[in-house]
């Protein structure tokens, strides 16, 4: 029997012998997306040619990260730096790699990063770690929630040894109870090492749930209750943080401020407090930045991250000041960057090629020190976004930088 060709692997899907999401049982994994690719452009009557056009092998995409393959979308890759960096885990002189298509941005953060570079470099250190999980429970009520929180703070060794039977590189680091009427949410946070964690996190959280249902009267409604809190807002991972929580600073002298950015450590300082501090405030946002979400989209999409992770990666505070000498000072604090160096996305072959861009392509040694330097080297790349957007708004040039490169 010779193999099957797109052509009649779609004929079979359209006379109902296979079903559409099932083709790689029939095929590889190539020919089953060519197939799909077909069957979508009769349906949709659209051209979708170039989305066969793509530099990896589908087998390598296919369960692990994507169902029902038709091709890839291709983001343009820029770079900008290189940027010198004294981090924890990420240092020296490394180009930062972003996957957008928005004009002026990778120009921006180019132009931060020449900045960062003249003033001796970017400071960058991650200050806590740990992913996390909240089921909810519920109880008859609060007595029962009361000794439910009992229970397990006087139990989190046996939860531990359930959580981590399950792996063999997370660590259960805490668990936190909070309760809410006959609702008890437990967050659990892990160490999940270079790994973002948020698979392993689940499959612990799931076993040591097991143990507080065979141990007390609680019952587990969801493993999930979004106290964790995972792709959405929340003022939890702004306080507590999730994943990572990294800041980078740079103390830039007043003539490069004045000479490269064509603004001053003053206005630049103003601007920051009325727009990214009082502004974000009034609005009622949780983020007080500029546009920390574009660096970390792009470096997410570069290296292979979970884009939907933005909506928290982007919880980041930037500060700015004149300091004492009249020189201006500026950080950017990301409370839940959730990254990883192993796993998902990172294998992918386009995108573990972002991941040697910078140097942190698969498990570190020790363990960590690869996810904690990503971690890092976004502060970074956000750090340079903020400082050149905000000297664009203080010289007011904003508009036609846009008008020359975003068009």
């Amino acid at each position: 029997m010779t193999d099957p060709t797109p052509a009649s692997l779609a004929e079979r899907v359209r006379d109902g012998e296979v079903r559409f999401h099932e083709l790689e049982e029939h095929a590889d994994a190539d020919t089953a997306a060519a197939a799909r690719r077909r069957l979508v452009a009769e349906t949709a009557d659209a051209d979708v040619d170039v989305l066969g056009d793509y530099a990896f092998d589908a087998a390598d995409a296919h369960g692990s990260n994507v169902e029902n393959m038709i091709g890839a979308v291709q983001v343009p890759l820029g770079v900008a730096g290189p940027v010198s960096v004294d981090g924890g885990a990420f240092a020296g002189e490394r180009y930062l790699p972003l996957a957008t298509t928005e004009g002026a941005l990778v120009a921006s953060i180019n132009r931060g990063c020449s900045v960062v570079n003249d003033a001796g470099g970017a400071t960058a250190r991650v200050t806590k770690s740990g992913m996390t999980r909240a089921p909810v429970f519920r109880v008859a009520d609060v007595a029962e929630a009361e000794a439910l929180v009992a229970w397990v703070r006087d139990n989190e060794g046996t939860l531990r040894e359930a959580a981590e039977s399950t792996t063999s590189h997370g660590e259960l680091l805490d668990v936190t109870p909070y309760v809410v009427g006959n609702n008890v949410f437990l967050r659990f946070r892990y160490d999940t090492k270079d790994a973002m964690g948020m698979n392993m996190a689940t499959i612990a959280t799931r076993e040591a749930c097991d143990a507080i249902e065979a141990e007390t009267d609680a019952s587990l409604v969801a493993l999930s209750g979004n106290l964790c809190a995972d792709k959405k807002p929340a003022a939890i991972n702004a306080v507590e943080g999730r994943g990572r929580s990294v800041s980078a600073d740079v103390e830039v002298p007043r003539e490069v401020v004045e000479d490269r950015l064509h603004t001053t450590p003053e206005a630049i300082a103003e601007i920051n407090t009325r727009k990214n501090l009082v502004g974000s405030a009034k609005a009622g946002g949780l983020g007080f930045n500029a546009h920390v979400a574009n660096a970390v989209a792009a470096m997410f999409l570069a290296t292979g991250q979970d884009e939907a992770q933005v909506v928290e990666g982007a919880n980041a505070i930037t500060t700015a000041e004149a300091t004492p000498e009249g020189d201006l000072y500026c950080s950017v604090s990301l409370a839940s960057l959730e990254v990883g160096t192993v796993g998902g996305g990172t294998t992918l072959p386009t995108q573990a090629a972002g991941l040697d861009v910078l140097g942190v392509r698969g498990g570190g040694d020790p363990a960590g020190s690869n996810g904690d330097a990503l971690a890092e080297a976004i502060a970074v790349g956000a750090l340079a976004g903020e400082l050149s957007l905000l000297a664009a708004l203080g010289s007011r040039h904003l508009s036609s930088a846009h008008a020359d490169l975003g068009r």
